[in-house]
């Protein structure tokens, strides 16, 4: 019988030990590196659309909770001439920078689209496709 009881209670230990640990980071959709495809600038009465941009402006992820940028993350410029850097937090899906005037920006992230949501008035957004 106490083998039994024995067996039963080295299994179970053995279950929970190797039981995922609901606070480990996991692999998260969000890390790498992903390019300014378009941006929307509304004129204040909803009718703005997406429009297409040229440029090599690139943001990446890291896994340490750090952000790139080869152009300003402040902002929904096109140009990709100057680094500026933050940290994002994956909880309330936002994006920080001591290099911006309105340092908070929301983003939303649907599969290998990312939007960010930038702190103005009319709607003002820039939408990244995920590169690698």
């Amino acid at each position: 019988m106490k083998t039994k009881i024995f067996a039963i209670a080295t299994i179970i230990f053995t279950l929970i030990s190797c039981t995922k640990n609901d606070n480990e980071d996991t692999t998260s959709p969000l890390l790498g590196t992903w390019e300014l495809k378009e941006i929307l600038a509304d004129p204040g009465d909803g009718s703005g659309i997406f429009n297409t941009v040229n440029s090599n402006k690139k943001l990446t992820f890291y896994s340490n909770r750090k952000i790139t940028s080869n152009g300003s993350i402040c902002d929904m410029s096109v140009e990709s001439n100057i680094s500026s850097n933050g940290t994002y937090t994956e909880t309330n899906s936002t994006i920080n920078s001591t290099n911006c005037q309105d340092s908070t920006i929301k983003y939303e992230l649907t599969g290998n689209t990312l939007v960010l949501i930038y702190p103005c008035f009319e709607g003002c957004k820039a939408k990244y496709i995920k590169v690698k």
